[in-house]
């Protein structure tokens, strides 16, 4: 039966006799005092809703007290509903508050000084500086944690001093000490100009019990520390570490800070490391390009945008800032990013990360490594290097040095006319001093073809290869950095004394000098996670505080931009990767990838080989699949880095079916893919396992690489150019051997790219000299062209139907062996 709303009226709301007492704004503030009174406010609050519900939020139905002692009640409980609200949230709310207060309401006034202006900025925040800064000054932590990577790897024998300029409320301090504990300073100074946030570094360090960290009050200009003179000279040579975190863009005579920050610097080991905001519209020529610019250019409206608003509170975003101090220093790492802490897709504050060291640290073993013994010179030079004497000249890509009929160089004056001068200051690859891996290289219009790297991991197998290479200690060989898998196993397997990588595209050799960091400062397990795995939680972590110190300013900028890379599945990653994710959806689509999984755990090649004939050749090898896959162009360049003039070549001696038949087919019956036949399982698994990997994830290949003090490591050269001209910078008789793996398959028939390349290999291998090479053809066209310029040609295995593999892989038509005989 309904009830009439008298009835419900009287039910929700009994007499004043026996109603409980309303709730009072004082209750509020015995809420956790008193949990009965709240059962008792939320009891009438329900009752409340009960009624707005039953009659649809219209009071037409109630009388007229019922109405008023309705209104009554919804109005308190807004009332308290709101005062809770506020009660549980101030706290929260009192900084962001007063942040914004102080930072863009409260007039600032008149001050006639820097100090003034700095003191009465921060006397009512200081307190909450910090809780307010953590998500706008972003990039803090990730410069201590490169500053302290570094000066772990450079082991100074000299008292460790650390001056922090613009430091504050010592936040810096004492966030370093997770990554390099302060007990190991010998002395820490703390300069800072504003006194409110120098009360909080005080507090901070008493309550820390540090005594060898001291506070400063004075000008960054003008500061002493003990021992040096009086005059408001700086003792040379004094400091270790300087760091400035957002506070360059606040101090005006930035030029006279940088010239002394330069002369208290110790000239060997010293480091500088800067954070802050910045709005460069552009990069400025070569030199940007050297030291690692990407990701710098602001757009033209944040560019003004962002200047006019630090303009507001005294902080100058002018170029001129970051360019004194990438031309007073040399760079040693460099990071360009984008802080999104309000509306990410909309405003994004540019910043950088930046650290580098003195101009006068010595860069001869780099000059050696990078011009005398790799033929590379391209890069800048200080004034003060002993590179002066020798020209301040760089290779363009783009020119063509000429040679003579009988295959040598032109005479120095000859060079000269195809070079460019280019001004100081040096690199950054000439400031890496860990290692001279990565040899100089400026960012061509080719580079930017390349979002990521092609292959993840190297196809060819290098098993076969040492068959046939004849390595020596002696050897110097020159090869295709891919992912540097190959390289790795020649060094492992006979240790060269040169190991000249080379490619194209940078990715790659970001990804072969990750592999060498990693060996270099990795344990086994650690290594094999990375790069066996591929699947490592703490890679970040990892890439700032071990890895960085040994990897160029481009390979760690491009890390850092792909640090999501080792979460699921590295192999999964680049341009291969597509390959391995459409081989996983199309085991299962077919319902063979269990099938899959198993032929890759048998025991017997009998066993394997029937798995793959009975569940896997039926669908990788079915028509559709070869058709709307394994035939199409764009996957064939995107996951397989096959070119069109590739496709072009097997094409050209059958169809795209039978080269797929005469690769898979005599997989499965020529080694076991469970114990040293990585190659097919990592495209079936994923991953490689502790039994079938490459030699470099072995325990004794990462053993015999690490052995003697790294010696194998040190024999490696990375470039970043093309093969001509790599070649063309390097001596006659200057190499032994050379793989060039599948390479001239990307040139058409008739390419004079490929007579200038064997014309090249002809000038710069020893009479004897042995170059090798695969491809996808039975007979290529370029042959010819080998024979042509004195090379004795040997094929070592050509594919001749689906019964017989050439090699563990079988991905090529043809294996080939060219000796210079003239």
């Amino acid at each position: 039966m309904r009830k009439s709303p008298e009835v419900i009226h009287r039910e929700l709301f009994p007499s004043k006799t026996q109603r409980q007492p309303r709730a009072s704004v004082s209750s509020l503030c015995s809420l956790k005092r008193a949990p009965d009174k709240i059962n008792e406010d939320l009891d009438i609050m329900s009752r409340v809703w009960q009624l707005g519900s039953r009659f649809g939020g219209n009071s037409s139905h109630l009388t007229d007290g019922s109405e008023s002692e309705f209104k009554s009640y919804s109005t308190l409980w807004l009332l308290l509903i709101g005062l809770v609200a506020f009660y549980t949230s101030y706290d929260a709310l009192k900084a962001p508050l007063r942040f914004i207060w102080y930072c863009f309401l409260r007039p600032l006034g008149k001050n006639q000084t820097q100090q003034d202006r700095l003191d009465q900025f921060y006397q009512g925040q200081a307190e909450i500086y910090d809780s307010t800064r953590h998500k706008l000054l972003r990039g803090r932590k990730t410069m201590l944690q490169l500053a302290a990577a570094h000066m772990r790897e450079r082991k100074s024998n000299k008292p460790l001093v650390w001056v922090d300029i613009g430091g504050g409320t010592g936040w810096n301090i004492e966030t370093m000490d997770a990554y390099m504990p302060i007990k190991q300073f010998d002395a820490i100074y703390l300069v800072d100009l504003c006194d409110p946030l120098l009360h909080i570094a005080r507090q901070r360090f008493a309550a820390k019990g540090w005594t060898n960290v001291h506070v400063i009050h004075a000008d960054a200009c003008t500061f002493r520390l003990p021992g040096w003179p009086t005059d408001g000279g700086v003792r040379p040579g004094s400091v270790s570490l300087v760091t400035l975190s957002y506070s360059l863009s606040m101090i005006p005579p930035y030029h006279r800070l940088l010239d002394r920050v330069d002369r208290m610097l110790e000239p060997t080991y010293g480091l500088v490391g800067v954070v802050d905001f910045y709005a460069s519209r552009s990069c400025a020529g070569l030199h940007e390009e050297s030291i690692g610019g990407v990701g710098k250019v602001v757009g033209w409206l944040g560019h003004w945008f962002w200047q006019i608003w630090f303009d507001l509170d005294h902080v100058d975003l002018s170029p001129g800032r970051r360019d004194y101090l990438q031309y007073k220093f040399g760079t040693v790492k460099i990071l360009n990013r984008r802080n999104g802490m309000f509306l990410p897709w909309f405003i994004q504050i540019p910043y950088y990360v930046w650290l580098g060291c003195s101009r006068s640290v010595n860069v001869s073993a780099a000059l050696e490594a990078f011009e005398t013994d790799s033929g590379n010179s391209v890069g800048n030079y200080s004034p003060k290097s002993v590179a002066l004497t020798r020209g301040l000249k760089r290779v363009t890509s783009v020119v063509r040095l000429s040679g003579k009929d009988d295959g040598s160089s032109d005479s120095e004056a000859e060079v000269d006319t195809q070079l460019e001068e280019i001004v100081p200051p040096n690199s950054a690859f000439h400031y890496h001093s860990q290692t001279p891996w990565r040899l100089p290289y400026h960012t061509h219009a080719v580079h930017k073809e390349f979002r990521t790297f092609i292959y993840a991991f190297t196809w060819e197998d290098p098993m076969e290869d040492m068959k046939h290479l004849e390595l020596t200690r002696d050897s110097s060989i020159l090869c295709i950095s891919s992912a540097g898998d190959n390289a790795l196993h020649y060094a492992i397997a006979a240790g060269p004394r040169r190991i000249h990588c080379v490619d194209m595209n940078p990715c790659q050799s970001h990804l072969v000098e990750l592999k060498l960091a990693a060996l270099r400062t990795l344990s086994h397990a650690t290594f094999f996670d990375m790069f066996g795995s591929g699947k490592l939680s703490n890679f970040r972590g990892l890439l700032d505080n071990q890895l960085s110190p040994w990897l160029s300013s481009a390979a760690y900028q491009f890390w850092r931009d792909n640090q999501n890379a080792f979460e699921k599945s590295f192999y999964q990653r680049g341009y291969s990767g597509w390959a391995l994710r459409v081989t996983k959806w199309v085991l299962s689509l077919g319902g063979v990838l269990e099938d899959a999984k198993r032929m890759c755990n048998v025991d017997t090649i009998e066993e394997q080989d029937r798995i793959w004939r009975e569940k896997l050749r039926p669908v990788l090898l079915s028509n559709w699949f070869v058709k709307l896959v394994l035939n199409n162009p764009a996957f064939l360049w995107n996951a397989l880095g096959v070119p069109l003039a590739q496709r072009r070549a097997f094409l050209n001696e059958g169809s795209c079916y039978e080269f797929a038949r005469d690769t898979m087919d005599p997989i499965a019956k020529t080694a076991l893919l469970k114990d040293g036949a990585y190659h097919y399982l990592l495209c079936l698994l994923g991953h490689y396992t502790p039994s079938s990997c490459p030699a470099y994830l072995t325990r004794e290949g990462y053993d015999k690489l690490r052995e003697n003090n790294f010696e194998r490591l040190e024999s490696f050269r990375l470039h970043t150019e093309s093969i001509t001209n790599v070649l063309r910078g390097m001596q006659p008789g200057q190499l032994t051997h050379a793989v060039i793996m599948d390479h001239l398959d990307w040139f058409d028939p008739g390419a004079v790219e490929v007579e200038d390349e064997i014309a090249q290999l002809k000038r710069v291998l020893l009479p004897g000299g042995t170059v090798f090479w695969r491809s996808a053809a039975r007979k290529p066209w370029y042959c010819k062209v080998f024979k042509r310029n004195g090379f004795k040609l040997t094929a070592l295995g050509v594919r001749t139907g689906p019964e017989q593999a050439i090699d563990r892989v079988n991905m090529y038509a043809s294996f080939w062996k060219g000796v210079r005989v003239e």
